[in-house]
């Protein structure tokens, strides 16, 4: 079992749960498929759908075919996630503005937690 930990900002907005929630029923469903698997069977059963970010402390889950959707996480501690951001990918390359927006939440995740 692996724990999924959705990040919030300091008002406690979710803006993976507002990105999941404006998509469509079907990229919804891919989305929450996976998640569910990653939460109850761990990590391994998402092999095919995820990818280490090289130079980043981030990894990703892709939803391939028509939908191209990523979201972006960080491996917190041994079964623990931090489930960061999330987007349509349009390019063969992630933009480097989606990968700003993870680390600078995964930053603001840990001086919140480790500060606490």
């Amino acid at each position: 079992m692996t724990k999924v930990i959705y990040y919030t900002t300091d008002n406690e907005d979710n803006p993976v749960k507002e990105f999941v929630h404006g998509l469509s029923a079907s990229q919804k469903k891919k989305l929450v498929r996976i998640l569910t698997y990653i939460e109850m069977y761990g990590l391994v059963t998402a092999i095919p759908h995820i990818k280490k970010l090289t130079g980043t402390p981030l990894w990703e889950i892709r939803i391939l075919g028509q939908d191209n959707i990523r979201v972006l996480y960080a491996s917190i501690e041994k079964d623990i996630i931090l489930v960061l951001h999330g987007f349509i990918k349009k390019s063969q390359k992630t933009p480097e503005r989606e990968l700003e927006t993870a680390i600078s939440r995964l930053s603001n995740w840990i001086m919140r937690t480790k500060g606490a």
